[in-house]
């Protein structure tokens, strides 16, 4: 075996309500799945197919404290489903999709809005935005799949900002897992952020949020 130049990092898990670790792979986030956040934001939700964007896996935080980011004065909340997969391949069946979930989580993906505005301007990416340290909190992943009718909502301060149905998605978990093998090989280990419903906003250090989807372990967190 050929020597390392230095340690490997250490892998990047989330934990599973059986105690067993999830190990993570590569971390997808579709933009603009629910008609109302994509009005919001300025969108026309009838006309736009799913687009897609990453984050590096180790952008994952599991504690209950997260890192109010640096170079941003605008940090904003995004409360999602997250799906964790178990399997993967390319070109899938949206009938097939489902197949490949391990289980789902409640997630948080963070987003530095002014840099991201500015990168929209200029036509640039947006990893700067959306890829930084501690940017996708993550809860525990409890195996199965997503049930539909579930609520998901978002409390900052104990005030509710974000609520919604998962139904109320424009594109369906399965269309999501689907659509995204078209671009990627899909394997075990990926996670996919299935969109944010309407309300988002700032966060400023001291914030807690308290972001829960029905039938899944809750995700809690307070900006430091």
């Amino acid at each position: 075996m050929t020597d390392l130049v230095f340690d490997a990092p250490e892998p990047v898990t989330l934990p599973v309500t059986d105690g067993r670790a999830f190990p993570v792979r590569r971390i997808y986030c579709v933009g603009r799945n629910y008609a109302e956040h994509a009005r919001e934001m300025g969108s026309d939700p009838d006309r736009e197919p799913p687009f897609f964007f990453t984050k590096p896996r180790d952008a994952v935080v599991t504690g209950e404290r997260v890192a109010y980011p640096p170079a941003t004065s605008d940090l904003h909340f995004e409360a999602e489903l997250v799906l964790a997969l178990k399997s993967g391949g390319a070109n899938i069946a949206v009938a097939d999709a489902l197949d490949h979930v391990f289980g789902c989580a409640a997630g948080v993906d963070l987003t530095r809005r002014d840099l991201q505005a500015q990168a929209k301007k200029a036509g640039r990416p947006w990893d700067t935005a959306k890829g930084f340290d501690q940017s996708a909190p993550v809860g525990t992943i409890a195996p199965g799949l997503p049930d539909m009718s579930a609520a998901i909502s978002l409390d900052l301060n104990a005030k509710t900002r974000q609520q919604a149905r998962l139904s109320d998605m424009i594109w369906s978990p399965g269309e999501v897992v689907a659509h995204l093998s078209r671009l990627f090989r899909l394997e075990a280990g990926d996670l996919i952020f299935t969109g944010t419903p309407a309300g988002v906003g700032p966060l400023i250090r001291g914030d807690r949020v308290e972001m829960r989807i029905e039938g899944l372990p809750g995700l809690d967190f307070e900006m430091v």
